[in-house]
């Protein structure tokens, strides 16, 4: 009785060995579980056959003249089309350094011979198995991929396109105020209000999806940027809300850095910004900045503050998008301010977390490479 899948034909398995008994033992097992083989003798046939037509796995013998089946797999996992390859080794050596040397060597598996015939077909179904799910991992991934890069182009072009007519409500809600002010009422001055405040929340609301899709199309060109100069210009962008909660702020001397310097700006912004709208009522608000330097290729950022800290249940999510943790619903904010951050922090090719204890305070580290040739 056949315990193994019949719907094998499609698999084809490359056997290399020089011993022609055993070549013809392991493709009349095989074949008779409707695997299609191709049999080489030697390294060179075996190469060759690979590089006319990849096989869909590869049952390679250690001892040949010439290559050994070491140098074989080597050569093959060295070869962009064929590293993909599945190798099981099939080998009479059975010491525990030659097992070794065949998974360093890029070997999926390892068969010692005298082999049994159940084993070699288990194995063969386990690495088909596995190549199987790595192929539909790969177009499972491809299609998230195209799914995200379409939703991202949606979100950017319908955030720009909403601003003229957003622009609009606003525009004539401010002309309705002005030019009637005198015949309205005090319920419809209220109601006025609050369409203005509405459209800025959506106002700032777009500007971030816009920030946050213009980050995820790429393509921007980086150059060298006076860390100093990024920072100075985040702080006097908001300039308003540190002089709203009275913040002191320590921060040295800055590095180089390598980036965008738009998104640095914005970086350094966000981050300093929403530190002043977690402050506590009742303690003065301290911000200080530190940069050290991580490694050889990064500099390691933190911004500290003494405010309202986050809940250790919270903390995980804060750099995901439109989150915006408990207790937080009345202070203004779109819940993509740290979600851009962790963006352009990783299009930069470093790293953002965040510490925290809840009514003592935050801590926010960030990674940025070094500039080359830089201390």
């Amino acid at each position: 009785m056949n315990l193994y899948p019949s719907n094998q034909s499609q698999k084809e398995i490359l056997v290399i060995d020089d011993t022609p008994d055993n070549l013809r033992l392991l493709s009349a097992i095989l074949t008779q579980h409707n695997y299609e083989i191709r049999k080489a003798l030697n390294s060179s046939q075996a190469i060759a056959s690979v590089q006319a037509e990849a096989p869909d796995l590869i049952l390679l013998d250690i001892k040949m003249p010439g290559m050994n089946g070491f140098d074989v797999c080597t050569a093959l996992k060295q070869n962009p089309i064929t590293q993909d390859i599945p190798v099981i080794f099939i080998s009479a050596l059975d010491d525990a350094l030659d097992k070794v040397r065949a998974f360093s060597v890029g070997g999926a598996d390892y068969i010692t011979k005298p082999f049994q015939e159940a084993e070699v077909l288990a194995r063969i179904e386990n690495q088909l198995k596995i190549v199987e799910l790595q192929g539909k991992l790969k177009t499972q991934n491809e299609a998230l991929e195209k799914s995200n890069q379409a939703l991202e182009q949606f979100a950017y072009v319908v955030a720009h396109d909403l601003q003229q007519p957003l622009q609009s409500i606003i525009g004539y809600a401010k002309i309705i105020d002005l030019k009637y002010s005198e015949i309205l009422d005090i319920s419809m001055k209220n109601y006025l209000t609050k369409i203005s405040d509405a459209g800025g929340r959506m106002q700032f609301l777009i500007r971030d999806l816009l920030s946050y899709a213009l980050i995820e199309k790429g393509g921007i060109e980086f150059s060298k940027i006076d860390g100093n100069i990024a920072l100075k210009q985040a702080l006097n962008n908001i300039d308003f809300l540190l002089q709203a909660s009275h913040a002191e702020l320590i921060y040295p001397t800055l590095p180089t850095l390598f980036g965008h310097e738009t998104q640095l700006i914005q970086l350094f912004q966000n981050i300093v910004g929403n530190a002043t709208k977690f402050s506590r009522s009742n303690v003065p608000l301290k911000i200080e900045i530190s940069v050290s330097q991580y490694n050889q290729e990064y500099w390691l950022f933190g911004v500290h503050d003494n405010g309202m800290g986050i809940s250790s249940e919270n903390l995980g999510r804060i750099f995901e998008l439109f989150q915006r943790v408990d207790g937080d619903g009345d202070i203004p904010g779109t819940g993509l301010g740290l979600a851009i951050c962790k963006k352009i922090v990783e299009s930069h090719g470093g790293q953002i977390w965040a510490t925290s204890k809840l009514h003592v305070g935050t801590t926010f580290l960030f990674t940025l490479p070094i500039v080359q040739g830089e201390p």
